[in-house]
């Protein structure tokens, strides 16, 4: 079956809070060197929200040149001011990024038409592949699969959707609306566990968190449904839900997702921009309990 997870990779801090540049190289190298098939950089997991325009601009040259087309690379290009989040679209694409994703505008709940006027408004825009971003628990409001369709139908290059709702029906419901007629438009879980059956329902697999710090673990199950192996996928799957404890250890999984790379041998800051707070010793302990029942260290 057709299968990809894309890690939505976190950005490496200095000690100072600015964006490191070769600590991501190596991050990029590792998801890269265990067979992640792609990497979005400035999701929500990379703190997209906290980092300046100069700062982003720099980590896109930089990354895109370094990955260097081993991979497929998509950038977070979210900005609450939209001729921001027009500039910085068409400047990953220009340096070379295969697309932008860009969650809806946040802080208020909008309705269905200040939505198709947001994404419309922004496709004409842009000047290259764009996917859009469901996450409701952060926006305060949903991209119904009838929302999505009339988007995919009116632009051509909106492309995909990563969608983030802890209920699979959702985007199941994305995948029977939308790619009966559009069956190149790619429909990604948010959620590591829903991989499986995104892919069993149709849909192109997952942009979620865990592969930051097992991309060994995303990889194999991401081959075992390629070779539709349902064993190895029971396997893979039993796995990842295991890891989904790292999702809890803390209020904010960033700083867990960051600690539990150093474990693992990261060479990087386990720093996160304000308000987030660094793992404690007790939350570092709780993080190496979860690695070593995953068999990861």
């Amino acid at each position: 079956m057709k299968a990809k997870w894309i890690t939505p990779a976190v950005t490496a801090l200095d000690k100072n809070g600015h964006v490191d540049v070769e600590a991501n190289k190596r991050i990029y190298d590792f998801l890269i060197g265990n067979r992640m098939d792609g990497i979005l950089l400035f999701g929500s997991i990379g703190e997209f929200f906290a980092i300046s325009m100069e700062e982003k601009k720099n980590l896109i040259r930089e990354a895109v040149r370094h990955i260097n087309h081993r991979v497929t690379v998509y950038v977070g290009t979210c900005h609450m001011e939209f001729e921001q989040c027009v500039e910085l679209s068409n400047y990953a694409l220009k340096e070379g990024a295969d697309g932008v994703m860009v969650i809806s505008p946040y802080y208020f709940s909008l309705p269905d038409s200040a939505l198709l006027n947001f994404y419309d408004t922004l496709a004409d825009r842009v000047g290259g592949p764009l996917l859009l971003y469901n996450f409701p628990d952060r926006t305060g409001h949903d991209l119904s699969p009838d929302l999505i369709y009339t988007l995919v139908s009116r632009h051509k290059n909106i492309v995909g959707i990563k969608d983030t709702v802890a209920t699979m029906g959702h985007t199941r419901g994305i995948i029977q609306k939308v790619k009966k007629e559009y069956p190149d438009f790619m429909v990604y879980s948010g959620f590591d566990e829903f991989f499986g059956h995104n892919v069993l329902s149709g849909g192109d697999g997952c942009v979620a968190g865990l592969s930051n710090f097992a991309p060994d673990v995303a990889s194999a199950y991401v081959a075992a449904a390629r070779a539709d192996d349902l064993k190895k996928m029971e396997q893979c799957q039993q796995q990842v839900d295991g890891l989904m404890a790292i999702y809890d250890v803390a209020p904010q999984f960033i700083p867990t997702i960051k600690k539990a790379m150093v474990l693992r041998g990261m060479e990087m800051e386990p720093v996160c921009a304000q308000p987030l707070l660094p793992a404690t010793e007790e939350e570092t302990e709780e993080i190496r309990r979860i690695l070593k029942d995953g068999n990861l260290i």
